[in-house]
């Protein structure tokens, strides 16, 4: 299934830079986009100082889906560097540039360096919920069991 998403760039204070690439899917059946760094010089993230990372890039989703942010499993796992807010989410009505919030979890800096990849942009379907007020929830075998409650 494919959809149509519309980018713009929007490099405020990079014009006089090349353009970078637009996101592209890294295989065939890859869920997500690789969003690239659109950064002038090179960023230094210190570590546990969150950091938002620009892509040069707006975006126009169709109603009803969003775009969700989420971390690159190799930065992740080599350099301990992640989204802060995975997933974070793109709606559909927001037209300001996307940038990521990138956090290093390593006690060693990560420099992000202009065209970096550093999050992939997953697009999916929403759904919107009506909510209905009752008095009462039916039961069930968990209850109001939280945390842990299931087992380990």
């Amino acid at each position: 299934m494919t959809v149509t998403v519309k980018v713009k760039r929007v490099s405020e204070g990079r014009e006089s830079l090349p353009p970078l690439p637009l996101p592209r899917y890294q295989s065939e059946q890859a869920a997500g986009l690789d969003l690239l760094a659109d950064v002038a010089e090179d960023q230094v993230l210190q570590p546990f100082q969150p950091r938002a990372i620009p892509t040069g890039l707006s975006f126009e989703l169709p109603p009803g889906y969003e775009g969700q942010v989420r971390s690159r499993s190799g930065l992740a796992l080599k350099h301990a560097v992640m989204c802060l807010n995975s997933p974070g989410t793109l709606d559909a009505d927001y037209r300001g540039e996307l940038q990521v919030i990138l956090m290093s979890f390593s006690p060693q800096p990560f420099t992000v360096r202009r065209g970096d990849r550093i999050a992939q942009l997953v697009v999916a379907q929403v759904t919107q919920a009506v909510l209905s007020e009752v008095p009462e929830l039916s039961s069930t075998s968990r209850g109001a069991g939280g945390f842990g409650s299931t087992g380990r």
